[in-house]
C-alpha cells in the first residue's frame, strides 16, 4: 500500500472526529478545519497524492471560489 494513501485515510478519520468534536463544543472554525482535513484526506487517499500536492490543490480551489 502506498504511504500517501494510508496517510490520507488517517487524515480523513482525524478530520471527521475533529469536526464532530467541534460541533459538540460549538466551535465553528473547528468544524471548518475538520471538514478541510477530511477533504484533504479523501483526496490523498483517493488519488495517492502527497500532502504538499493536496494542500496546493485546496489552496487553488479556495482561491478560485473566493470571488
Amino acid at each position: 500500500m502506498n504511504w500517501d494513501i494510508a496517510e490520507g485515510r488517517w487524515k480523513r478519520i482525524n478530520g471527521r472526529l475533529r469536526a464532530q468534536w467541534s460541533r459538540l463544543t460549538g466551535d465553528r472554525l473547528g468544524v471548518i478545519a475538520g471538514m478541510r482535513a477530511e477533504s484533504a484526506g479523501r483526496m490523498q487517499e483517493g488519488f495517492g497524492l502527497t500532502t504538499r500536492e493536496v494542500e496546493q490543490r485546496l489552496r487553488r480551489l479556495g482561491a478560485r471560489n473566493k470571488s
